[in-house]
């Protein structure tokens, strides 16, 4: 075996993943909330950014750096001489004049803080407001008790029989329920506070509860000793009871708002689709750097750093505007494909997957996919996730395709139109697709049945 030297010439292909181009598939796949957060760091680390302003500004010699970052070169490049009035950048007017409803709105009021509130008024008594506080501040976020009794009693020191009289006022207190230490107290608690409480109730409620739900109203009816129509007038009533009485109130945790990335409107006969830019400021390059950097020729370690800076401020508005771009393009795409969703409604959702809308828009299906991912769009129907256009069905009777989202809104239509007291079956309801047009599997339906929390027929059945 002979070792030695040689040059060769090699071929291959492979793909560089550059922080340019990172940064540009972060940016594409950016909701509208994300992609402000980051424009909003971007700015607080690249000086040479800056915000387009709607407005004129003021005179330029009331300019003041943005951030630190800026002051510590504003000031490097003053003592170096570059400072001068024409590279200032304007500062404008700092009183915002866009007012919304949304500043003045008070904070939401919490479960804990609604029953302390009645608790200061409900008793006189130091260690009945003692034990109050604690049984309050241990509830669940539902209302629900996560101590027993005789846990709080050995916490504070006191008897069993104290916690239960501070319980039992409790019960009494808004929202009916609250205090309960399980789904039945908490029906019976709200069946009183109404005043309709009964033994029969206090049956179906403590005995009959799996039976209630399963609609087995006749075995009901014989262990009470009353007509099946008796027991179903109860079950209406208790189904009107709150089960979860402190989910009303605010959440100890961060509630999220959906802001859509895209907006459709209608207009003459034809949909027109602009991106909802209000909350992503625009960017612009700024000229006072700018002429700074034509200015500094002879002081490299400055002209290396704005460059840097400068390309990467281009870049970013560069990646804006093909984000831009890329989902305009693509719910366009989508648009044109489910066209007859938008003018006729949910049943009307045809199948459609990343590839179609990738080979329509001449870009790789995992482009669409970042475009879609985690983003909204609001149209004459409503609210939607992009991903909701996208999804697999059957073939209809015209070859065509028909999403499973378009199938159960049949299927919820047709159990709204049933009569309540012979409810269809899932073969009936087969049989009944079968005539529109789809053709589907009896254990298909009960999937989607069951996706979307309709009780099979013999739990849908009224007497």
């Amino acid at each position: 075996m002979k070792l030695g030297y040689d040059l060769t010439i090699e071929q291959s292909q492979k793909l560089v993943m550059t922080p340019e181009l990172i940064q540009a598939i972060q940016i594409l796949q950016f909701n509208t909330q994300e992609l402000n957060s980051y424009v909003q760091d971007q700015l607080l680390s690249n000086p040479v950014l800056e915000t387009m302003q709607p407005e004129e500004g003021s005179p330029a010699d009331e300019a003041k750096p943005k951030d630190d970052l800026s002051d510590a070169l504003h000031e490097y490049i003053k003592e170096r001489g570059y400072d001068d009035v024409s590279y200032k950048q304007p500062q404008y007017a700092a009183d915002d004049k866009d007012y919304s409803y949304e500043q003045y709105v008070s904070a939401d009021i919490t479960l804990p803080e609604h029953l302390m509130f009645q608790l200061q008024f409900a008793s006189g008594n130091r260690v009945c407001r003692q034990i109050g506080r604690y049984v309050i501040e241990s509830l669940d976020e539902n209302g629900y008790m996560t101590l027993s009794a005789e846990e709080i009693a050995k916490a504070l020191n006191t008897t069993s029989q104290n916690v239960r009289k501070v319980l039992e006022l409790i019960h009494t207190f808004d929202p009916a329920g609250v205090g309960a230490e399980d789904l039945a107290q908490c029906l019976l608690i709200q069946l009183k506070q109404k005043g309709i409480l009964t033994e029969n109730y206090g049956k179906i409620i403590g005995m009959h509860l799996k039976d209630m739900a399963d609609n087995r109203l006749g075995s009901i009816a014989r262990e009470l000793g009353i007509s099946v129509q008796e027991v179903q007038k109860m079950g209406d009533v208790i189904r009107t009871l709150e089960p979860k009485p402190g989910r009303q109130f605010a959440s100890q945790t961060e509630t999220r708002y959906i802001v859509p990335d895209v907006l459709v409107e209608k207009i003459d006969g034809e949909y027109i689709i602009t991106l909802n830019e209000n909350s992503v400021p625009k960017l612009m390059v700024s000229s006072y750097y700018e002429k700074v950097l034509r200015e500094s020729g002879n002081d490299e370690k400055l002209s290396d750093y704005l460059s840097e800076r400068f390309n990467s401020a281009v870049w970013l508005i560069k990646s804006i505007e093909q984000r831009k771009q890329t989902i305009a393009n693509v719910v366009n795409s989508l648009v044109k494909f489910q066209r007859d969703f938008f003018d006729r409604g949910d049943k009307y959702l045809k199948t459609l997957t990343l590839r179609q809308v990738a080979d329509d828009v001449g870009i790789h299906e995992s482009t669409v996919s970042r475009s879609i991912n985690g983003k909204y769009m609001q149209c004459p129907r409503g609210v939607f996730e992009l991903k909701y256009f996208f999804s697999a069905g059957v073939s209809d009777s015209h070859g065509g395709g028909i999403s499973s989202n378009s199938i159960k809104t049949h299927i919820k239509e047709i159990i709204e139109g049933e009569d309540q007291k012979a409810p269809y079956s899932d073969q009936a309801l087969v049989e009944i697709l079968m005539d529109r047009g789809v053709d589907i599997s009896r254990r298909t339906v009960a999937k989607y049945r069951d996706e979307m929390r309709i009780l099979s027929s013999s739990k849908r059945k009224r007497y």
